[in-house]
């Protein structure tokens, strides 16, 4: 058996969150080891933003969180804001750029390629005397008597045991299981009785009844502004029918707010008053699809409107009117399912941070034992926010461990 390493902080996952924290806990000193069972680091960092790594939002408050206890987020956020970040993106000379073709503002986004961030973390990483090991997995966790933790880290060679002081579980959600999703977190959480919240697929693609997605199949691929709402929230971006329903960042955001039993609804024009333009329309002779498809994709217009007879908008009844204008106002698709984690971008729920302090992330019930990330029960917007709350809860946890 070789002989037991030492370290004063070992994370479990080499995400955004635990790289952070590494970064911030090798420069206070601490011998700081990084472990994870994937073949390379930051493997959702390299795929977020279409390859170019939306990284944060310039406007970030605990509104754009979800959270049974809303208040949590706000000490790490306040404490490591965007500005923050952006001066380690600007120390290592990244260029980017806010994302203006878009409803929604603040976005920022690397010019050239997502594999800049995780250069820039691998290189503070470093410089601050971080070791890492990939293809290692922990296969077992037991508290010490005399303090800290002993870890069986393995991979295809050997098996070896570390000690531990801190002991920090950034092992992310259950989310899109090819880049090396697992509930590892959650399953160590269990273990020293830390409780959890169930977990759901976030900012996912919904899916429509069967009845829906037969009649809605020649619209797959048409995309349009709309504004989406269930459970409270509102959301106006762009939404993208697809072979089983609906998705774009409109619904990717509705769907954290969605829930079975929940009715979801869409305004298909939610820069328009469709009733004051039906008055407007009745003064010519144009038929009523003309008038719509210069606001609106002509396909949709025609799959809207295949349960009436195209005429001019004065030629209809005030009850066809009624309902022509409603179900492009206020439609309400039935919702089965989403896509699930293997397309979803976040889970929401995971380890009740009621059970966490929000200001150093260690256990409130396990000392030395810290939770940072996505495996807490805090899941941002579409846009940058989830990667935001990875660094801030990395670096405050980073302050302390």
């Amino acid at each position: 058996m070789p002989k037991k390493l030492e370290f004063d902080v070992v994370i479990i996952g080499a995400g955004a969150a635990g790289l952070m924290c590494a970064i911030e806990a090798g420069k206070r000193g601490r011998r700081t080891l990084v472990i994870d069972h994937a073949n390379k680091i930051g493997k959702k960092i390299l795929m977020s933003g279409g390859g170019r790594c939306n990284f944060t939002n310039l406007d970030v408050s605990a509104i754009n969180y979800l959270s049974t206890n809303p208040h949590f987020c706000k000490s790490a956020l306040a404490r490591y804001t965007p500005f923050d970040f952006l001066e380690l993106v600007d120390k290592h000379k990244i260029p980017y750029h806010e994302k203006t073709d878009t409803i929604a503002n603040g976005q920022l986004f690397c010019d050239h390629k997502s594999a800049d961030i995780l250069d820039m973390l691998q290189s503070e990483c470093n410089s601050a005397g971080v070791s890492i090991k990939t293809h290692s997995h922990c296969s077992k966790v037991s508290k010490q008597a005399a303090g800290g933790f002993e870890l069986t880290i393995e991979n295809a060679a050997a098996q070896q045991q570390v000690h531990t002081q801190s002991l920090v579980v950034a092992s992310g959600g259950l989310s899109i299981p090819r880049m090396g999703a697992s509930g590892f977190g959650y399953q160590l959480a269990t273990q020293f009785d830390i409780p959890l919240l169930s977990t759901r697929p976030g900012l996912v693609g919904l899916h429509l009844n069967e009845s829906l997605q037969g009649s809605l199949a020649s619209l797959a691929g048409l995309s349009l502004d709309v504004s989406a709402n269930c459970g409270g929230m509102t959301f106006k971006e762009a939404m993208l029918f697809t072979h089983k329903g609906i998705s774009g960042p409109a619904i990717l955001q509705i769907s954290s707010y969605w829930q079975p039993g929940l009715q979801l609804e869409i305004d298909l024009l939610p820069d328009y008053d469709l009733q004051k333009l039906w008055s407007e329309w009745q003064l010519d002779n144009a038929q009523l699809a003309t008038h719509l498809s210069r606001i609106l994709p002509r396909r949709l217009v025609e799959h809207w409107l295949q349960e009436f007879d195209n005429q001019p908008a004065r030629q209809y009844s005030t009850q066809q009117r009624n309902t022509i204008i409603n179900t492009f106002h206020h439609w309400q698709p039935k919702v089965s399912n989403t896509d699930g984690y293997k397309t979803a971008e976040v889970t929401l729920g995971g380890v009740d941070t009621h059970a966490v302090s929000s200001k150093t992330f260690e256990s409130n019930s396990v000392g030395g034992l810290y939770f940072i990330g996505e495996v807490l029960d805090v899941t941002g917007w579409l846009g940058g926010y989830n990667f935001q709350w990875a660094w801030a809860s990395g670096w405050c946890c980073g302050q302390v461990v």
